[in-house]
């Protein structure tokens, strides 16, 4: 009977885990020939947004029946190296095989490194984040999460398809470069030194209210990504970035008060 309580979370990293495989499936083309009108890019990056709601509720299901354990711990790693790491590279990849094959035969190596470069960031993160930032910093991340980064790069990758990004590139080819590069900057936040705020319970309760209601409609949005409705990806995107951006410069501004807390949390563990 005590053993029952573990099906819950891991039920929801497995399902985690087999969107993340199932994203990469629709990016490279395996179900092209069962359903020829979806288009795959959106699709693989739909079922990453889902992946990102999946991720919170896996954690918060092993806090509600408490069940964390190291095997959650480790093999909610594994599910998100498959779909915030490998995934929302592979999207990337084929969608400019898909859409810009000449641009991509002329940049092959550079978008090679970029893809490389992003998953061991990934993969970098989350073992870090085990091994040392797990219970080391109340309050922050240390970088940004994979699930942040996996999100920012299928939302932008999505919003920049539905603007004809790869139509005008015929125009101004150095817009190509912009999803890219997007990739490129948040693999090496996922490594830096820089705090990001978790969000949670603040003091303020219009500050509460104020997440609760961001939260809410980020679910609603996340399960719409994949319609044709209006602001659904222009919303996320914008959630995204203004998050990254305010979040990391108050960790910035408060990187002080966070490393001396976390060396006096250092203190207590080890007497």
């Amino acid at each position: 009977m005590q053993k029952t309580r573990f099906i819950l979370p891991n039920a929801f990293t497995s399902m985690n885990f087999l969107l993340g495989v199932f994203a990469i499936g629709w990016a490279t083309g395996m179900f092209a020939g069962i359903f020829p009108k979806t288009d795959p890019i959106r699709m693989g990056s739909y079922f990453i947004v889902l992946c990102v709601l999946l991720d919170k509720l896996d954690g918060f299901a092993a806090r509600l029946v408490n069940a964390s354990s190291e095997f959650g711990a480790q093999y909610d790693s594994l599910a998100d190296l498959i779909a915030f790491g490998l995934a929302p590279a592979f999207c990337l990849f084929f969608s400019y095989k898909m859409n810009a094959p000449e641009w991509t035969k002329t940049n092959i190596i550079f978008l090679l490194i970029v893809f490389s470069v992003y998953v061991l960031c990934a993969a970098m993160r989350l073992a870090k984040y085990n091994a040392f930032d797990a219970d080391t910093y109340k309050g922050y991340f240390s970088g940004l999460p994979s699930t942040f980064a996996g999100a920012l790069n299928v939302v932008f990758l999505s919003f920049a398809t539905s603007y004809n990004l790869f139509g005008c590139a015929k125009e101004n080819p150095n817009l190509l470069y912009l999803p890219v590069m997007v990739m490129l900057v948040s693999a090496f936040l996922m490594v830096s030194p820089l705090f990001l705020p978790k969000i949670q319970l603040r003091k303020n309760k219009w500050l509460n209210i104020f997440q609760m209601a961001n939260v809410i409609a980020t679910y609603i949005c996340g399960f719409l990504f994949v319609t044709p409705l209006p602001f659904v990806r222009e919303y996320l995107l914008l959630l995204n970035v203004c998050y990254l951006v305010i979040g990391f410069s108050l960790g910035i501004f408060h990187r002080e008060e966070i490393l001396k807390q976390a060396e006096e949390q250092k203190k207590l563990n080890s007497n």
